[in-house]
């Protein structure tokens, strides 16, 4: 099993098959109380997890949004919109099946992001990204990756798995900036500067 921290450098995923980052958040009424405040809590606000593929410095393909399996086997597959932060464990994971990813992609870059229009992470709390080893069908938590809530921000790049020869190492890398909400350009700029 590996472990990983930001100060850690890139970890060797020597053994890990099955590689899933997932993000979790929780719907918070602001400054609201009352009437006001029961609704944002109810509505809840949605973050996106989205992969972005890279070959070298290009983007290729997005898992996240609208897009579950974009490499079309399974090598690179979303669990679906969370528009809400409401119930418990993951609200949205990416799982990447790394003997599947093909040849050309040297690198898969996964980013959090307040994308679409009215969201924000300053509408969520608890938000925290989890990094698992899931090797053999069961899921082992390696890393716990917490933004800052102080952020102004609505990306945040929360790790880079690249490939180095015939194997894969993991960074991660939290890190937070400005994403123009609604343009799928603009978020995959955000990912190749990281």
């Amino acid at each position: 099993m590996i472990t990983l921290t930001k100060d850690s450098g890139p970890a060797d995923l020597d053994g890990v098959t099955h590689l899933s980052i997932g993000v979790s958040w929780d719907p918070t009424a602001g400054s609201s109380g009352g009437v006001v405040g029961l609704l944002r809590r109810k509505s809840g606000t949605d973050l996106d997890l989205i992969a972005v593929a890279m070959q070298g410095a290009d983007p290729v393909r997005l898992a996240g949004l609208d897009s579950l399996d974009p490499m079309g086997n399974g090598s690179l597959v979303h669990s679906g919109d969370n528009q809400t932060g409401r119930g418990d464990g993951d609200d949205e994971t990416v799982t990447v099946e790394f003997a599947r990813i093909p040849e050309q992609i040297t690198s898969v870059v996964f980013v959090a992001a307040a994308f679409k229009k009215g969201s924000s992470f300053q509408k969520a709390r608890n938000i925290s990204f989890k990094v698992y080893d899931a090797t053999g069908g069961s899921a082992q938590q390696v890393a716990d990756i917490w933004p800052s809530l102080l952020s102004q921000d609505n990306g945040c790049a929360v790790a880079k798995a690249m490939r180095v020869g015939n194997s894969w190492k993991l960074e991660v890398i939290n890190v937070t900036g400005k994403i123009k909400q609604g343009d799928e350009h603009a978020l995959m700029r955000f990912a190749i500067s990281k």
